[in-house]
């Protein structure tokens, strides 16, 4: 192809989707945002919030689509992973420079520890595929809701220690959001604006 062809490609576009969007799948300059930490905090609440507010997309946990109680096995789980991360592949094409996701990888292997006992291998690989640039890790002192799925009410304190503590050991920054609702949206508005959309 010609300099002078691919250059009017560019300007016209090609069946009304320019070549810079056929050739790049996904937007390099999209920040992801992990909304982080125990069931029952807020995440997903908050990812709709903040998507509607910077006009962008949110990934939802897309385990909820998949199973319908705590009662899966290894091949749910891993089935659950990969369709995770494709989901954030994909909405990163249609973003406005953040994305704000309802979960990771890293939730998963935390879930699946605790109700399997054990975490297969695939998860650390698949955990590699998608680097956040910022987590949010959703502190436990708002109430706790049974929607039919959560079950750790009793264990929010255990749970909150086991998510801060893998964070820890990956040695990942992260900022804690913690107080009533409008005092968690506040906060995270405050951070984004002075971190994340210089």
């Amino acid at each position: 192809m010609s300099s002078f062809v691919l250059l009017l490609l560019l300007a016209f576009g090609i069946g009304g989707k320019s070549l810079k969007h056929i050739l790049r799948p996904m937007n390099n300059n999209v920040k992801l945002i992990c909304f982080y930490g125990p069931e029952s905090t807020g995440k997903s609440t908050m990812a709709k919030k903040m998507a509607t507010h910077y006009q962008t997309e949110f990934v939802p946990e897309v385990a909820r689509e998949i199973v319908s109680s705590n009662n899966f096995t290894l091949d749910d789980i891993v089935r659950i992973a990969k369709a995770q991360n494709e989901r954030v592949k994909e909405k990163m094409k249609t973003a406005n420079k953040l994305l704000f996701c309802d979960t990771d990888l890293i939730t998963t292997q935390i879930y699946c520890r605790h109700y399997l006992k054990t975490v297969p291998s695939i998860l650390y690989e698949l955990e590699k595929e998608i680097k956040y640039d910022q987590y949010f890790l959703f502190d436990i002192d708002v109430p706790w809701v049974a929607d039919g799925l959560r079950d750790l009410g009793a264990n929010r304190k255990e749970m909150f220690q086991t998510f801060e503590m893998e964070l820890c050991k990956r040695k990942i920054s992260y900022q804690t959001i913690s107080g009533a609702w409008h005092e968690r949206e506040e906060e995270l508005i405050r951070v984004l604006e002075l971190h994340l959309l210089e």
